[in-house]
């Protein structure tokens, strides 16, 4: 394997888990400001924290597993498919990527050398990325994804239940809201960053989703107190 897929593969297990301890932050806050709603009994939210917690965890890690398995089993049926097809009419595969070349504004000279040196390179890799639109070897190991899930939200879970647990009672709604902004805020603008997408936008859009989770939650909490 690559340094260049290693990497890869890396950077899709920070993204999970990433996105593991954001879920965490999200569900949990929502459920323990939800409980604070109804009642003020500090045992009784973090009992409801907790079951969330547990149930969260392994609902992420589960959810990962089977998500990237069926990626996988998807993706090594293209292979399948894709050698079978190179070994029957590797003519046919070779005029398909260079026709997509030459589609792209590259000349028919340009095109027919490119696709000679990439078919040469791994015409697999090259057949597989043109027709379907992924490179292979480069998909996230189930397992490792459940890992990332598995550790990560019960981390995320952790801030919102500390909030509640140890800041006065007068406080510790809005100290909870607080840091669940600033947490949320970060864990938005980390996913945007390994995604390469804007990561101003993506904060914000993480902390609305959250203001907006707490707030429907806790008054959901207090209709019946």
């Amino acid at each position: 394997m690559s340094d260049k897929q290693s990497l890869m593969q890396r950077n899709n297990i920070i993204r999970a888990g990433v996105m593991g301890a954001n879920d965490g932050i999200l569900s949990v806050s929502g459920i323990v400001l939800g409980v604070a709603g109804a009642t003020s009994h500090t045992y009784t939210i973090m009992l409801a924290g907790m079951a969330g917690m547990l149930a969260g965890t392994i609902s992420m890690a589960m959810g990962e597993y089977v998500s990237v398995s069926s990626q996988h089993d998807a993706q090594e049926k293209v292979r399948h498919e894709q050698e079978k097809a190179l070994k029957q009419d590797y003519d046919a595969e070779f005029e398909f990527v260079k026709n997509k070349y030459a589609a792209s504004g590259i000349s028919p000279e340009l095109a027919q050398q490119a696709t000679q040196e990439m078919m040469a390179k791994d015409a697999l890799l090259t057949t597989v990325r043109e027709r379907h639109g992924f490179t292979l070897n480069q998909e996230l190991n189930p397992i490792s994804a459940a890992v990332a899930s598995m550790v990560s939200f019960p981390l995320g879970s952790i801030l919102p239940m500390v909030a509640m647990a140890f800041l006065p009672q007068n406080l510790r709604e809005i100290g909870t809201f607080i840091a669940v902004i600033i947490a949320l805020t970060i864990t938005g603008y980390s996913a945007a960053k390994l995604n390469g997408a804007n990561a101003k936008h993506a904060a914000f859009r993480n902390v609305i989703a959250g203001i907006f989770t707490m707030a429907v939650t806790y008054a959901i909490g207090t209709l019946f107190r």
